[in-house]
């Protein structure tokens, strides 16, 4: 192996092994996502293999078509694999260069200190999710998952693999999380696969339920309410009662109903959640994706009332908007907060306050924080504008194209 491979072989190593694959699983990838005609031209699998091994080792750089393959393989933009390194890549190999300087440091083959800093860095990843751009965060979860990925190949303890596995799992789940974010679905699909492979192999029932319920919220936003309603149901199956996950899985339940127009279904949902968040505390970093913070319900309410065409939703969204936009209530959440303007507009239509309405979805398109997987929510509101044939239609339209990009 070359003494410093560049940044696009360490990287193409990084994210096979990040997904739990072989070499051999690669190759066998990339003849599958390759054309009829570049498929008949590929070598054997075992010559593909030992090019795999140059190119990982950074002996020699893939030539056409290969890169094409590699990046179609490993769901990545050809530019982002074997992109030259910037200066955020090298905020984030501080980071890991910290982790293996103090893992290096420890006399264990894991250690206690090395593990104990990789939870702790999965949990601050998981409080910065509210508020930092997905690909950015995406490209920092990665990082640490090849850490993870490269400690879990060697010599530890039967009770640190198990911690590098539950670190893995959230630090995948995360990714995925953040990839249907980007609406990067097959990639996020691999992702969560990999975290509930990692949760059985662990015997995590939570991170378990938290990738089914993940998978809930995706079909939600693709517009498969009966199915989103399923999931939400597996997922309360698998989590244990009254943790984050399930009290998620159940909101996440209410929401399916209330697009299906099931007022019953819905509020009952509802009570459910009402019932297992009244005892919490509020917890100290509430801004932790992972951790149910008893606020997120009156967001979820919010929400839930304004698909339901309940007049009550534009209240609960005004209080949801002024608690999220409080220092008092701890830093910035700026997603939600696009989500709850979303909310607000939605309910202000139902209740014809037309212009605030308009107002309140072009605030969401301007914040700079609305992630593509929210696009089919100002949509929603755009649509209706334009059914009212209301002069704020043409703006809202314009600027909704400007962040969609061409065709919208």
């Amino acid at each position: 192996m070359v003494a410093n491979p560049p940044e696009w072989a360490a990287r193409i190593r990084a994210e096979r092994r990040e997904r739990l694959w072989s070499q051999r699983d690669l190759v066998r990838r990339m003849a599958e996502v390759a054309d009829p005609r570049t498929r008949a031209r590929l070598p054997a699998r075992e010559s593909m293999e030992r090019q795999l091994k140059d190119w990982e080792s950074g002996r020699r750089r893939p030539r056409d078509p290969y890169p094409v393959l590699l990046s179609r393989a490993l769901d990545l933009d050809e530019d982002e694999l074997f992109r030259d390194g910037d200066a955020a890549d090298r905020e984030v190999d501080d980071e890991t260069d910290a982790l293996d300087l103090a893992h290096r440091a420890t006399t264990s083959a894991v250690g206690a200190e090395t593990l104990e800093r990789l939870e702790i860095a999965a949990d601050d990843l998981a409080i910065a999710y509210p508020g930092t751009p997905p690909a950015e965060l995406l490209s920092r979860v990665r990082r640490h998952l090849a850490y993870v990925s490269k400690l879990l190949d060697g010599k530890k303890t039967l009770a640190e693999h198990r911690r590098l596995l539950v670190v893995g799992g959230w630090l995948s789940l995360l990714a995925g999380t953040c990839l249907i974010d980007l609406r990067r679905l097959p990639a996020g699909a691999a992702r969560l696969r990999t975290a509930a492979q990692l949760a059985r192999h662990a015997e995590h029932p939570e991170i378990a339920a938290w990738c089914v319920e993940t998978q809930a919220w995706q079909v939600l936003t693709g517009g498969d309410y009966r199915q989103a309603v399923a999931l939400s149901q597996a997922a309360q199956a698998l989590a244990p009662r009254g943790s984050s996950a399930y009290i998620q899985a159940t909101a996440q339940e209410g929401r399916a109903w209330a697009r299906l127009g099931a007022g019953r279904e819905t509020r009952d949902a509802l009570k459910r959640v009402a019932h297992l968040v009244s005892p919490l505390p509020r917890p100290d970093r509430p801004e932790h994706h992972y951790r149910y913070d008893p606020a997120k319900s009156d967001a979820y309410m919010a929400t839930t009332l304004a698909w339901l065409g309940d007049p009550a939703a534009a209240s609960y969204a005004r209080q949801v908007l002024a608690r999220l936009e409080s220092a008092a209530y701890g830093p910035p959440r700026p997603r939600r907060a696009v989500s709850a303007r979303l909310d607000l507009a939605l309910a202000l239509l139902a209740n014809d306050q037309l212009d605030e309405a308009g107002h309140m979805a072009l605030e969401a398109m301007s914040s700079g924080f609305l992630v593509p997987s929210n696009h089919w929510r100002v949509a929603e509101v755009i649509e209706a504008v334009e059914r009212r044939k209301l002069p704020e239609s043409g703006e809202l339209r314009q600027t909704y194209r400007q962040i969609r990009g061409p065709g919208t």
